[in-house]
């Protein structure tokens, strides 16, 4: 016969997968988190390998808590950057692995590769399978540009930069995707030196550098923290001094009628297309808008006739 101990209550039941999914959003809302209800959910679907849609069904039919839960609700309550604990940071149609020692990329920069392909698509000699565009990515990063532009852009051949060498293995990895085909050459490098070999016959360069100036510190604790500081500051009271450096290395690199887009800081816009139409190398100078309607890239094409052949019969 089973004795109970005196005193004893029934035993609580486990904690289901719903009421854990509730309680941490509680607690990554109480921390601050923007997307408390979100950032549960993907930490789930991330230990689970379900999608969406499996993971809610599992919730409402209560099934158990996965393993090793709870440790990454903790380590997200601290503001350690979700991407870093998924490994894992959707871009475009990529899914980008990151981590420590690199730039997570922002959707605003997704931006930056629409204007690119939207350009390469209205010029008659790189448009369809018959051309071939020659691209420049600037400080590259994860690669997350140079891979989405070789992925959505076939024909084109891309060439990556990157100075940090803890971000330049990230980017080996994520140009290394079946989807970009092998299409990205990524090198170890200076922004403001690389691709000496391609003066003058680029069709599109595109960068988004550091450009946060130095005595500045990001708001939120994901970037303040966990970003490494050299992706986030740049020279200078203005932050301009690396977004200078790409101007000036999109101006060797581009042939004539080229094209340069550039992710900059919300207050930096103005600066910069001042700067860019004063300067005898650029022409057709524009602003354009993120997602907040925040100023966030620029872009302008190198002045100069194209040559005589692209010009066609």
């Amino acid at each position: 016969m089973s004795v109970r101990a005196s005193g004893a209550g029934p035993a609580e039941p486990a904690e289901d997968l719903g009421a854990a999914l509730r309680r941490a959003t509680a607690q990554l809302a109480e921390a601050g988190v923007p997307s408390p209800r979100a950032d549960a959910e993907l930490l789930a679907e991330h230990l689970l390998g379900c999608g969406l849609g499996r993971l809610r069904a599992l919730a409402v039919m209560g099934a158990p808590v996965p393993a090793g839960f709870w440790d990454l609700v903790s380590e997200r309550t601290r503001r350690v950057p979700l991407q870093h604990l998924t490994g894992k940071a959707p871009f475009r149609h990529l899914v980008l692995s990151v981590g420590p020692g690199v730039f997570v990329p922002r959707p605003e920069t997704e931006t930056l590769v629409t204007l690119a392909l939207e350009w390469i698509a209205a010029q008659p000699g790189l448009a369809g399978t018959a051309g071939s565009p020659v691209v420049v990515d600037l400080g590259t990063g994860s690669g997350a540009i140079a891979a989405s532009i070789a992925a959505e852009c076939p024909t084109a051949s891309v060439h990556a930069v990157e100075l940090s060498e803890l971000a330049h293995a990230w980017a080996e990895r994520n140009v290394a995707l079946p989807e970009v085909g092998g299409r990205v050459r990524l090198v170890l490098g200076d922004l403001r030196t690389a691709f000496p070999d391609l003066d003058g016959a680029v069709d599109v360069v595109v960068s988004n550098p550091p450009y946060i100036p130095a005595g500045m510190v990001p708001r939120e604790p994901e970037a303040a923290e966990h970003d490494p500081e050299l992706a986030l500051y740049s020279g200078g009271e203005d932050g301009l001094e690396l977004p200078l450096a790409a101007i000036a290395s999109a101006a060797r690199l581009l042939r004539p009628g080229g094209f340069f887009a550039m992710e900059h800081a919300e207050v930096q816009g103005g600066p910069l297309a001042a700067r860019l139409r004063a300067d005898p190398n650029w022409t057709d100078v524009g602003s354009h808008r993120d997602l907040n309607g925040l100023p966030r890239a620029t872009t302008a094409v190198r002045k100069g006739s194209p040559r005589v052949e692209e010009l066609g019969p």
